[in-house]
């Protein structure tokens, strides 16, 4: 196992973009469900399953009426930095196709750059079925399409080196080609000294992978990880949060790990420091909570901002996100940090 090397230097001035994020290019497909739609679908509550294009038809004939936008965790995440006046990018794969025309068009109006060239073949554009039910949980159902065609010919070297920080989402972590492109955008961060980040996406994708993400924290490829609290006790296999944010910091200079109405916790060398959650008037979708919390958080430490004020912008994104459909903000998160008297 690599040690992590102990005198890494993080270099956040002459950047072009404060955050730099590779995720699956996805379309959100959302719409509202009751527990009996879930159970007649023979759908887990509150998980992600991988499907097929025909799974993706038949759900999408027995829905109701959705709502489409460009989605994926780590491009609702840059959409977020963009949100507070950051500047953001986005590498993944779409195809050329109706979709992916959609997903390029919605994350370029936010405000995000987004330059990877589509696939002219190859399967189409990937696209997830979000079924909201009336207490807010979300249920994914996922056909990864296009977006597991992303190679590391799509890295460019001198983005991924004019970046503060790499955001990398575990939900991609999957086709070996896309492995190799995280590997590769992990060493033109450090060579540029750039911090490079890793959020572990969803319990399932910790179980399936958890040697590989332990290997990534341990070894120093990543030096942030972003997790919630199941995510955190799959990764460790235990059942005390405490002993699993032990066990973290140990393997890791930094991590936040989110835990709901509970807030989060930030788990450094120097410590573990609770931060409340922001308060909501009513919760109505979960989806993208994770999402724009590291958003917020990233935000934070690329402009600088300590750990306890990044972790406060991460709540407030996270606190705007779930009190309506859909994993994107509805106002300007800069203006929302302003009037809640945050530094942007």
């Amino acid at each position: 196992m690599r040690a992590i090397p102990a005198n890494r230097e993080f270099q956040m001035s002459n950047v072009r973009y404060d955050v730099l994020g590779f995720g699956n290019a996805i379309v959100d497909v959302i719409a509202r469900a009751d527990d009996d739609f879930l159970v007649k679908q023979e759908m887990r509550k509150g998980g992600m399953s991988l499907i097929d294009e025909a799974r993706a038809q038949a759900i999408y004939d027995a829905m109701g009426p959705a709502v489409e936008i460009s989605g994926g965790s780590a491009a609702n995440t840059i959409v977020g930095v963009a949100g507070f006046g950051g500047r953001a990018a986005f590498v993944g794969k779409v195809k050329d196709d109706e979709l992916g025309g959609v997903f390029a068009h919605d994350i370029r109006a936010a405000g995000v750059a987004f330059d990877t060239p589509p696939a002219a073949d190859g399967p189409s554009t990937a696209r997830c079925y979000i079924m909201v039910t009336p207490d807010g949980e979300r249920t994914m159902n996922t056909f990864l399409g296009a977006a597991q065609d992303l190679h590391p010919n799509d890295v460019d070297a001198d983005t991924v080196a004019a970046s503060g920080i790499i955001y990398l989402e575990g939900y991609l972590w999957d086709p070996p080609h896309a492995k190799e492109a995280f590997r590769k955008a992990a060493k033109i961060a450090h060579d540029a000294k750039r911090q490079v980040a890793l959020t572990l996406s969803d319990a399932f994708c910790v179980g399936r992978y958890r040697a590989e993400f332990l290997d990534l924290i341990r070894s120093g490829t990543v030096d942030l990880v972003f997790a919630n609290e199941s995510e955190l006790l799959s990764l460790y296999e235990a059942k005390d949060f405490d002993a699993a944010a032990a066990a973290l910091r140990n393997d890791t200079k930094l991590a936040v790990v989110t835990r709901s109405e509970k807030g989060c916790v930030v788990v450094s060398k120097s410590g573990n420091e609770a931060v409340p959650a922001a308060p909501i008037k009513q919760m109505v979708d979960a989806t993208g909570a994770g999402d724009l919390f590291a958003a917020g958080f990233l935000f934070g430490l690329a402009r600088g901002q300590d750990h306890k004020t990044a972790a406060r912008l991460g709540a407030l994104a996270a606190a705007e996100v779930i009190q309506h459909i859909g994993a994107r903000p509805e106002v300007s998160l800069k203006t929302l940090a302003q009037q809640n008297g945050l530094p942007v």
